[in-house]
């Protein structure tokens, strides 16, 4: 009846890159290559936030008009 609870281990969450098991050095990342892969996909524009424009917003540059 001497029944040890099971050791929990942390989830090892995969290099987002290449899905490989991530190391602590580059951590969210596999290795140097990746994490470099990864800033020239943000340096060329491939991760944009989707952006919905609001036609009925007022112009900025309408409001300042009218104070002059």
């Amino acid at each position: 009846m001497d029944q040890k609870a099971p050791v929990s281990r942390p989830k090892v969450k995969p290099c987002p890159i290449c899905a490989r098991p991530t190391e602590p050095a580059w951590k969210p990342f596999c290795s140097k290559r990746c994490a470099d892969a990864d800033l020239a996909n943000w340096l060329k524009g491939a991760y944009a936030v989707p952006v919905v424009e609001d036609n009925a917003a007022p112009d900025r540059d309408a409001g300042s008009a009218a104070e002059r």
